[in-house]
This record gives structure tokens, sequence and C-alpha cells, in this order.
């Protein structure tokens, strides 16, 4: 009688909060898995670089493991992480923002770094077309959507102009220049791709129409001043070769990573229970 009882009681407390608990919509579930997976991406990576350095060693930088087994991960994880930026990038300043990092993350898949002593430069003409072909396809997409009055014309109008701008560039720069294009291209992009997320962590941490806990807010701008510092020292070591102990390249990458993991992994928490998760004004 007593055990009747009990799961008696265990039953409706289950039904009461069950009855309680948001079922989460739609696209609710479907923002909270695209924030999970772009946070997710890094893990992915992180397991490839850790696995591969298994039997190539400890390479010059987490980029230089495009020339090892973690090389199908490597560019997988940046073009899936290009397309979730995509979906999440929004309206208003951030949206300009993550469509502008969207647009550098496919780039730093495609174009490698220079090869380590070890390794062999591979010909990056195809992968450069279609990167271009793919993206003016997305701006002209992007430009019928625009007219037809489906999305914010002023948000896509800049996404569109600094799309176009971006493209002309590496096409032209591939074209004429292809000596620096294949030495510059990586470095500059992943520059400006965390410098895009930083620039997008301060608007979280201080924009007044989605305000955040303080300890939050304290976490958007760590991340912020990190990216920043590790980007300096990204683009001053890259530029002046320095080297010296644990490849300094390789530590700038793994930091710029973590931050980046960390950072979906706060929009995850800020925008879980977001009752309406679509493109916000």
């Amino acid at each position: 009688m007593g055990s009747r009882r009990t799961v008696s009681i265990v039953a409706r407390r289950t039904s009461v909060l069950a009855a309680a608990a948001p079922t989460a919509t739609s696209s609710q579930r479907t923002y909270r898995y695209l924030r999970i997976g772009t946070a997710a991406t890094v893990v992915a990576i992180f397991t490839a670089v850790a696995s591969a350095s298994t039997t190539v060693g400890v390479l010059p930088s987490v980029s230089a493991y495009y020339y090892s087994p973690a090389r199908d991960v490597f560019v997988g994880a940046l073009i899936a992480a290009s397309l979730a930026l995509f979906a999440l990038s929004g309206r208003g300043p951030s949206r300009a923002l993550l469509d502008a990092a969207a647009l550098f993350a496919p780039l730093i898949a495609l174009v490698p770094t220079t090869p380590p002593a070890s390794g062999t430069a591979l010909e990056t003409g195809t992968s450069v077309a279609t990167y271009v072909v793919i993206g003016a396809m997305a701006v002209a997409i992007a430009i019928v959507l625009t007219a037809a009055r489906s999305t914010d014309r002023i948000g896509a109008g800049i996404s569109i102009g600094a799309a176009a701008a971006v493209l002309t560039a590496v096409a032209a720069t591939a074209w004429t220049e292809p000596e620096a294009f294949a030495r510059w291209a990586h470095p500059i992009g992943t520059l400006v791709f965390f410098a895009l997320i930083a620039a997008v962590a301060v608007l979280a941490a201080t924009t007044r129409a989605d305000p955040v806990a303080p300890w939050m807010r304290a976490g958007y701008i760590a991340i912020a001043a990190l990216l920043v510092v590790t980007g300096i020292a990204y683009g001053v070591i890259t530029a002046t070769g320095y080297d010296a102990g644990l490849p300094p390249v390789l530590v700038c990458e793994v930091a710029a990573l973590t931050l980046f993991l960390a950072f979906w992994v706060l929009q995850t928490v800020q925008w879980w229970n977001d009752p309406d998760p679509a493109i916000r004004a």
C-alpha cells in the first residue's frame, strides 16, 4: 500500500513539473542546437588536433594541422561554423559582424597556412574559385530576398556590401598576386575573424535592447579583451616570425578558439529560454 502511494505521489509531482516546464518550440530547439553546435566545432578541432599530434607531433600552429590527418575535421568544422554564424546573425550591428565572420571562416579553412617543414604546399585555386562562386550566389540570393522585403533592408545592405567587397578582394588578389595571397590570406582572415567575434562580444555586453546579468556582461567583456590581446600577439608573431619554446602561434590559436567556444556557451545560456529566437530588431 505504501509503495503504491509513493508511486502516485511521484507521478503527480512529475506531471506538475512537466506542466510547469515550458515546451520548446521548433525554432527554439533549432537555435539552441545551432549555438551548441557552433561551440562544438571547437571541441571537434581540438579533438582532431590532439589525435593527429600522436602521429605527427606538435606542429607550429593549429592551422598547420591542415597538413595532417586532422585536415578533414579542421575544414569541416570551420565550414559548419560558417553556416551556423549566418543562421544566428540576427539584426543590427551584430548581424553585419557575424555575417562577415561567417564569410571569413571558410577562407581560413580553404586557404591553409604555409606548410610546416614536414608538409607540402597544396594548390588552392579550386577551393578559392569555389569559395568565390558560392559567396557570389549567396550575395545574389540576399539581394533577391532584400528586394522582396523578406529581410531587414539596412542590415542586409551592409552585409551584402561587405560580402561583395571581400569576395572581390579575394578573387582579385588570388588572381593577380597568388604568392602574396597564399602567404597572407590565412593569417589575415584569422585575425579579422576573431576581431569580429570580439566586437560581437562587446555588443552582447553593452546592447541596451538585450540587457544581460552582470556576471554575463563581465564574461563577454573578458572574452572580447582577451581576444584583442590574443589577436595582437598573433599578428606580431606572424609578422615577425618569432618562435621560442612552445609554438607561440599554436598557443594564440588555442586561446582564441577557447574564447570562441566560451562566447557561444554564454550565448547559449543567455538565449536558452528566449520565447522568440527569430531575427531580432
